[in-house]
């Protein structure tokens, strides 16, 4: 759901609050809606963005088409160098091995050219035209491969002698100048090889995958390509596995862990479990054979705990509500095949997993030891046709995350919210108190009224899947019992209150709702903020205004409140000067801080954030230049 309001300088903001537009499986008319994070490649200093390892490129007779084979066996074409599509094709053209006087390289495959001349595949690209006598560096700059490697599989086109394509770890290249200079065609091969999702958007960080091979990649705020985590991960999960396997004499292959509890799981789907943070470990039973691949465990119930298993044979999905005194099979009408991640929501009885079929749906009781009957609906009607290696709730449960294959990240709104009603803060969709003024969304259905004893919160905005309400500026905490009435009856939520509770407006992807405040242009990535600029955030939960504003209605064009809590900023840490804090114009539940930014800063990206009364905000990066 997009929010507009008439805005400032004389054009119309429109102010993000949450995209939404699914229902729970069985009642999905067009099914769900998913969107794509991120691009399928990544950002690793070579010649053009890189993805996953290709084995194998060739072109057909006529030189209109390129192949190229991953490795998983997938095989694509495209006609023109940018699009792919997956294709059953004949086995490439056997490679006729060249006889060199010499290999350029040790270890080096050297394949013979039709029309003349040998390639060596190494780590660099090689090409000799005397047969081995001398060799032609085409990807070196000094001592590094500009497309990365080591090398695969060459093509020459039939029909242009000088355009060259080079398969390796990192995807595809191509060359039009003879191996002079190299472009990636990789922006649109689905081949990136997620494995795991660490974090989805949370401050300055933005979605955080490991990969095979690339290593822990990240999309920025904002950004379409993934580029190597500044931090990667910290959790030393290898040494945790190694240290269970030590202990317990057996190969542990993944462990799930909340409070002293720890789960660990081994090849052949036995489960220990501990309640001494992996000191001790007791065994537990269960009926699975086949590696367990991922264990969830209910960060607030740690007896609760999901595992998902791999192999060809079940059980895939198991159960425990007791610690891991007894485990249930959840596989009901589950499609055969490995599972290999599952993920739950203790209070909306929700289960999701990824498995080789997709990704599926089901609702399970996960607190008492009920039928483990489930009935499990797909996810995958409108997602790529590709196994599904991991699957993601956000913290405040409103975003379900699943990695396919190749084909990278995608996101959409958990299907479950559309039977479990969900208020969060419209700014960063998180579960932070409220505050007098803050603007809230309220996720899976349309409110019609909202109270709290005789407070009216106006409902702003309302839709099938999501609704927006404010809370009265004359509310007072530290809970209030709001009253949402819908359609199916009235609903009772616990709302924490704050006398101030700061947020930078952010988007699904973490990227921030910053504008310059001389020109109006909104800030990102691709529209930075400049040195010595005064810059505009869009912010919610300050609190009380002055003089006293109504509820529900939008903040006069000129003279807006100004705010009454003590409103602070900072850039990397430094205090930063804040030249004003009102209500932002013509706009309802939107607060508007306008900051000076230093003559003098580091180009590139900057941490924001904003304070009030010594209450912080969310951190939000900003990309600055000189």
């Amino acid at each position: 759901m997009i929010v507009c309001h008439k805005g400032t300088l004389g054009r119309n903001v429109c102010l993000f609050a949450l995209a939404v537009g699914v229902v729970w499986p069985g009642e999905a008319q067009n099914g769900t809606r998913w969107r794509k994070i991120g691009s399928y490649a990544a950002e690793l200093r070579l010649a053009s963005p890189a993805t996953g390892p290709v084995d194998r490129v060739w072109f057909n007779a006529d030189g209109s088409v390129l192949y190229a084979r991953t490795r998983s066996g997938k095989v694509f074409q495209t006609p023109d160098f940018e699009t792919w599509t997956v294709v059953s094709t004949p086995e490439p053209p056997e490679s006729l091995l060249g006889m060199p006087i010499r290999i350029p390289e040790p270890g080096a495959k050297v394949i013979a050219m039709p029309g003349g001349g040998l390639y060596s595949l190494g780590l660099q690209l090689m090409r000799s035209e005397d047969n081995g006598r001398t060799w032609t560096n085409l990807t070196g700059f000094k001592s590094e491969s500009v497309i990365g490697g080591p090398q695969h599989s060459v093509a020459i086109s039939p029909i242009n002698t000088d355009q060259v394509v080079v398969a390796n770890d990192h995807g595809v290249w191509r060359s039009l100048d003879g191996g002079m200079s190299w472009a990636g065609l990789n922006q649109f091969l689905p081949n990136l090889p997620v494995r795991r999702i660490l974090s989805t958007p949370s401050g300055t960080a933005g979605t955080r995958v490991e990969s095979e091979g690339l290593g822990t990649l990240e999309l920025p705020p904002g950004g379409s390509v993934w580029v190597p985590a500044a931090s990667p991960r910290t959790d030393n999960e290898a040494a945790r596995l190694q240290q269970f396997s030590a202990r317990l004499g057996t190969k542990i292959v993944s462990y799930g862990q909340s409070e002293a509890t720890v789960y660990a799981g081994s090849p052949d789907g036995r489960i220990w479990v501990s309640i001494d943070g992996g000191t001790t470990f007791r065994t537990t039973q269960t009926d699975a054979t086949g590696p367990v691949e991922r264990i969830f465990v209910d960060p607030t119930r740690p007896q609760t705990a999901l595992a998902a298993v791999g192999g060809p044979v079940g059980p895939h999905v198991l159960r425990t509500t007791n610690g891991g005194i007894f485990w249930d099979a959840l596989d009901s009408n589950l499609p055969g095949g490995a599972a290999h991640a599952v993920v739950g929501e203790r209070a909306s009885s929700a289960v999701y997993v990824a498995t080789d079929r997709g990704v599926f749906a089901g609702r399970a009781d996960l607190e008492n030891a009920s039928s483990p009957t489930v009935t499990w609906t797909s996810l995958s009607d409108h997602l790529p046709a590709a196994s599904a290696t991991d699957v993601k709730l956000d913290p405040a449960g409103i975003q379900l995350y699943v990695a396919l294959e190749g084909y990278g990240v995608y996101a959409t709104v958990a299907p479950h919210r559309m039977r479990s009603l969900r208020v969060v803060n419209a700014a960063d969709f998180s579960l932070r108190p409220a505050a007098p003024g803050s603007l809230l969304s309220v996720i899976g259905g349309r409110v019609y009224a909202a109270t709290a004893g005789t407070l009216n919160f106006p409902v702003l905005a309302a839709g099938d899947d999501a609704s927006q309400i404010q809370v009265p500026f004359d509310a007072q905490g530290p809970t209030v019992m709001l009253a949402l009435q819908t359609a199916g009856g009235r609903v009772p939520v616990g709302l924490p209150l704050q006398a101030v509770s700061p947020a930078i407006f952010v988007g699904l992807d973490g990227s921030p709702l910053l504008q310059d405040a001389e020109s109006g242009l909104l800030l990102d990535v691709h529209s930075p903020a400049r040195s010595n600029a005064r810059v505009q955030i869009f912010a919610a939960g300050l609190g009380k205004v002055r003089p006293e504003w109504p509820t529900g209605l939008a903040a006069p064009l000129e003279g807006p409140p100004d705010v009454v809590a003590s409103v602070r900023a900072y850039l990397n840490g430094a205090a930063i000067p804040v030249t004003r804090a009102t209500l932002a114009p013509g706009h309802i539940g939107f607060y508007l801080v306008e900051v000076q930014l230093p003559a003098i800063v580091n180009a590139g990206a900057s941490e924001l954030y904003i304070s009030a009364d010594g209450a912080e905000s969310n951190r939000v990066q900003v990309v600055i230049e000189p």
